[in-house]
């Protein structure tokens, strides 16, 4: 098989749904703007992309119909690229990664962007006119809020509020710390809108306090622990990565930042959602032959505090590896987005710091996980 490598990785900056800076901006458009970006970024020929391939969870309305195709007319990529929409809710744009390592390992192309996007205020969760099968809401969870599963999760491991409340201190601050470092402008696309550009993220607080926390009320259970203080944001964003043959990227001289060395997806309990990563990672890490310890670089998908801190306790990971310059409690979830961002950042900190091995998983509504493996490239 070859390898396939990520040769580059770019996102828009992460706003607030409903009254952050991307909220009057059209999904489509802003994923246009991130490829662009992107393209622009690596230096890749717009004739050698072979199709882009774009996660959304809620395709509909404006990012609906095969938005990826109408992304890359709007980006004025060449007629001859493709478009294909994918649907794995949040795991949707690294499904995308996925796909096209498999169409590169069939022969099927060498160059494919791998992108999401999400505009959580311009299109509802659960879509505009959600219909559940009325056979399944009786006998299964699958349609259960996702605070609920959060809460279902701090139960199950009894993870008090306090330490829900630390991690999301511990987000916010580094993230924080990334953007007044600087770290963060390297993956950014600053996004032209009509009231201005927006360059950077608008979901980082980093004025967070455990103090401030504590005077939350439960977001989600009168009687429970988790907050909107220890639960990603509602987000508007878009991102993508570069997914290519490392003979390709070789030849033509990208920005090569990791190998992809291993993918897996796993089913779970739909009401304990948030353990999706547990399965998937222990997947991805025995195909790859390595286990946790070896891991220098971990993106974990920050959906709640609850269940980043259960995967982090069964998975064995070194919290000083996970997310180091923020998570989604801080730098924000567009569910379709954040399979790219966390697979393009975890590529991009294992070249920045050094490392050899990193993974990036998420959870998954209705009771999915998904993970990648990442290997440096000497």
């Amino acid at each position: 098989m070859q390898s396939v490598v990520i040769a580059g990785y770019a996102r828009s900056p992460f706003h607030l749904a409903g009254k952050g800076a991307l909220a009057r901006v059209r999904p489509d458009d802003l994923a246009a703007q991130v490829i662009r970006g992107l393209i622009g970024k690596t230096g890749v020929e717009p004739a050698d992309i072979e199709d882009i391939i774009l996660g959304c969870a809620f395709p509909e309305g404006e990012q609906g119909l095969n938005v990826a195709r109408l992304i890359g007319l709007l980006a004025d990529l060449p007629i001859s690229v493709g478009g294909m929409t994918v649907n794995r809710f949040c795991g949707s744009s690294m499904s995308a990664i996925h796909i096209a390592m498999g169409q590169i390992a069939i022969g099927a192309g060498e160059v494919f962007v791998c992108a999401g996007v999400e505009s959580m205020s311009r299109v509802p969760m659960m879509g505009f006119n959600p219909l559940p099968n009325p056979v399944l809401a009786k006998k299964s969870a699958a349609y259960m809020g996702m605070g609920d599963t959060a809460e279902n999760v701090a139960a199950k491991y009894q993870i008090s509020r306090g330490d829900q409340e630390a991690l999301a201190v511990e987000s916010q601050n580094k993230a924080a710390s990334a953007r007044a470092e600087g770290r963060l402008n390297d993956e950014i696309v600053p996004i032209e809108t009509k009231a201005g550009t927006v360059s950077e993220d608008g979901t980082i607080r980093p004025d967070t306090t455990a103090e401030a926390l504590a005077g939350l009320k439960p977001a989600f259970d009168a009687q429970g622990s988790v907050t909107a203080g220890t639960s990603s944001p509602l987000t508007d964003g878009a991102s993508a990565v570069l997914v290519t043959t490392e003979d390709y990227a070789r030849a033509h001289g990208l920005p090569i930042l990791a190998r992809i060395k291993s993918v897996a997806i796993s089913g779970c309990a739909p009401e304990t959602m948030g353990l999706g990563p547990i399965l998937s990672s222990q997947k991805a890490l025995q195909r790859a032959g390595i286990s946790a310890a070896d891991l220098d670089v971990v993106e974990l998908n920050e959906a709640f505090a609850s269940q980043a801190l259960a995967c982090i306790k069964d998975l064995g990971l070194d919290r000083a590896k996970v997310n180091i310059d923020g998570g989604a409690i801080a730098i924000g979830h567009p569910l379709g987005a954040t399979g790219a961002r966390i697979v393009g950042k975890a590529a991009s900190l294992l070249k920045r710091e050094g490392g050899r091995y990193a993974l990036a998983s998420q959870c998954i509504g209705g009771g999915q996980g998904i993970a990648t493996v990442l290997e440096a490239v000497e």
